[in-house]
């Protein structure tokens, strides 16, 4: 049992990571397309929420070939982390974080949308009467009444980023202690008949999901 505590200690603790960064980075391109799709109207609107949204309904694998041909060598976004950092990109943790949070965007901008929307509106006027810019209306007004559905947004991209596999292992493939999470991890073990390994590892995976959707049921009441 000990032997195989670094084999299943190593892809938890790499998915962990994965969830905590992808939750912390994620609000920085999610609160402000949920602020536009919630209270602006622009030409192409409808063409931004379905890309905004395409993640939810592409294959991962899809997606994660896409992605691999834009962070690949040959791809603008590999040459450009060459350039800068003199490695590569792909098949690196960054290579996966950036993965995570493409794929967990619709599922941060649609809860925090529909937190913007359900906003009493008259705040948004007092805060135009009271001569407020639009920047410090979304940073005294709109963040401080969102933080609820903020919470919930960040657990649930938490959530299911423990759980990502086909778009992590096509961009980031299997490498321990970089990119081989927890999801990877349990695939390799049921392939090599490794079930012991498998069954402590989705026995991790299992209460901790639970925990998730618990909190997630309660900041929803909560927002009701």
């Amino acid at each position: 049992m000990l032997e195989a505590v670094p084999a299943i200690a190593d892809p938890l603790y790499l998915s962990v990571k994965l969830a905590f960064f992808t939750t912390l980075f994620i609000p920085v391109a999610a609160l402000p397309l949920a602020w536009l799709f919630a209270f602006r109207r622009f030409a192409g609107k409808s063409l931004a929420e379905a890309f905004v949204a395409l993640p939810m309904v592409l294959p991962p694998t899809v997606l994660g070939f896409w992605l691999l041909v834009v962070m690949g060598p040959n791809g603008f976004m590999g040459q450009a982390w060459q350039a800068v950092f003199n490695e590569r990109l792909i098949f690196s943790f960054p290579a996966i974080l950036l993965a995570s949070v493409v794929y967990n965007m619709p599922f941060a901008v649609q809860p925090l949308r529909a937190t913007f929307e359900k906003m009493d509106r008259r705040l948004l006027e007092c805060s135009a009467v009271l001569g407020l810019s639009p920047l410090a209306t979304f940073r005294r007004v709109i963040l401080p009444n969102s933080l609820p559905g903020l919470a919930a947004s960040s657990v649930l991209v938490f959530a299911h980023s423990l759980g990502e596999f086909g778009v992590i292992l096509m961009v980031g493939g299997s490498m321990p202690g970089t990119t081989k999470v927890a999801s990877i991890a349990i695939y390799e073990a049921v392939e090599a008949l490794r079930y012991d390994d498998a069954f402590l590892l989705c026995l991790a995976l299992v209460p901790a999901s639970f925990i998730v959707l618990l909190a997630v049921n309660r900041m929803n009441r909560s927002l009701q």
